[in-house]
């Protein structure tokens, strides 16, 4: 009986202690919180990452151990902001680039310039545009995570059909044009072969029978995909703002682009294009645009390739810089990145950074951007990385990146407004319902006025910081 009451004892103090050791190593751990829009193989990608960095075990300044622990987060704009506002935030978000300036002038997330000399991240550590998107006011606010250029997508089929060089796209954007009007197939009452615009245009009365016809493939739409209506004047050599103080919406170069777009609706007919776009099925499936045929050529960013994979393995297709208007431009590409951020109020926002840095390291960023099949911000790029990816033209992606002529979305306080805006002038434009120039003249003059409301409240608020 004794033995049996000393084993007990034994076993009880045995069970004590293994607690005792598990809340020491427990509290030997900093948990860091990270939210992330990102799900099926980009949230894998991502994992990859965090379980490479929770592997090298690094500790904060108190020589705990940093773990990082992802959830996925919908709505992660929203969420995020009432997280912050109700004192419960993650110890890092990633977000899209253009959330960093409002979440800045809102004092929703943190200002990393201190962390990034202790850290010794550099500017020259990237590619210019990836880290003036972090930057805001003189100060940054976030590291890159995947960055993204956008570029011409061609079917090199079609442009066989059409009695086109496949591995010659569009210079120009009356080239562009020009090859749209060959690609373009009309289908006649009575006939049973489509004929190209390119041929029916000849004919005296090709209005009537356009009219009459069917559109079944379009060489060019600019309103497809339709994500960014408001780019379009960056290929003229157009500025949606001075970078201060000053709107810039109905300067010529933007009215001319409009103007292009419109020429779209006045030449193929506003109702035979809706019609057609009709039969497109949604982005990310065989019934897309671009991957069912229907139309030869596209603008699409570096992402493209996923779907091309997984909807239409078999397509044969190609990349390169979206055409200037006259060829005035050389390798003109919208940039844009994921970012993280350390939102206000993060219970561990230098284990947050520690996180935030390792990712920011080559050996992480290529790890991550391969599994997105993404090129990557670091000037310093391995020849491993491009021999494994699967994308063919990622060092087109690339290339585009580095160009001068490479552009982001205007970094304004107003920017989701002025960009709503834009998509409804474009709308009016597409539709044939306003002018160019009318319409840009008015969404110049609201805009502008909101920009000075903001630009005195942001002044306000400055002085009581």
């Amino acid at each position: 009986m004794k033995k049996s009451i000393v084993l007990l004892s034994i076993a009880v103090l045995a069970f004590q202690l293994a607690g005792c050791a598990r809340e020491q190593d427990s509290s030997d751990i900093v948990k860091v919180s990270y939210w992330e829009k990102w799900t099926g193989f980009e949230a894998e990608a991502m994992q990859a990452v965090i379980d490479l960095f929770n592997s090298k075990k690094f500790r904060n300044k108190d020589g705990k151990a940093i773990q990082v622990e992802m959830n996925a987060v919908s709505e992660i704009d929203r969420r995020l902001l009432m997280a912050t506002t109700g004192g419960n935030p993650p110890d890092v978000a990633g977000v899209w680039m253009w959330l960093v300036t409002a979440y800045a002038e809102k004092g929703a997330i943190l200002c990393i310039d201190d962390y990034l000399r202790e850290a010794g991240i550099t500017e020259d550590r990237y590619l210019p545009v990836f880290w003036e998107i972090c930057k805001y006011k003189g100060k940054m606010w976030c590291l890159p995570s995947t960055p993204a250029s956008i570029t011409l997508h061609w079917n090199k089929r079609l442009f066989r059909e059409a009695g086109l060089d496949p591995n010659v796209p569009p210079k120009t954007i009356q080239e562009l044009d020009a090859m749209t009007e060959k690609l373009t197939l009309i289908k006649l009452p009575g006939n049973n072969k489509p004929i190209s615009f390119y041929e029916l245009k000849s004919r005296t009365n090709y209005k009537n029978l356009l009219a009459k016809g069917k559109i079944i493939q379009m060489g060019f739409l600019p309103s497809e995909p339709g994500w960014w209506p408001w780019l379009w004047g960056y290929w003229f050599g157009g500025k949606l703002w001075d970078g201060k103080d000053t709107v810039t919406t109905d300067e010529p170069r933007n009215i001319k682009a409009y103007e292009w777009v419109r020429s779209y609706s006045e030449k193929y007919g506003v109702e035979n294009i809706k019609k057609f776009s009709s039969s497109f099925g949604v982005f990310a499936s065989p019934q897309n645009a671009f991957l069912s045929s229907k139309v030869a050529m596209t603008t699409q960013g570096v992402w493209m390739f996923n779907f091309i994979d997984k909807y239409a393995a078999g397509m044969d297709w190609a990349v390169g810089p979206f055409p200037s208007d006259e060829g005035k431009l050389r390798d003109v590409s919208y940039i844009e990145a994921d970012v993280l951020v350390i939102p206000r109020g993060a219970k561990h926002p230098a284990e947050g950074f520690k996180f935030i840095g390792f990712v920011n390291t080559q050996e992480a960023m290529e790890l991550l951007c391969e599994g997105q099949r993404k090129f990557t911000p670091l000037k310093e790029v391995s020849e491993g990385f491009y021999a494994r990816h699967k994308n063919p033209y990622i060092r087109v992606f690339r290339a585009l990146a580095e160009s001068p002529d490479a552009f982001i979305a205007p970094k304004m306080i107003i920017w989701p407004e002025y960009q709503r805006e834009m998509i409804f002038a474009y709308e009016l434009v597409r539709d044939l319902k306003a002018s160019p120039k009318d319409v840009l003249s008015d969404v110049r003059k609201a805009m502008q006025r909101r920009l000075d409301r903001e630009l005195e409240i942001s002044k306000r608020v400055e002085k009581k910081r």
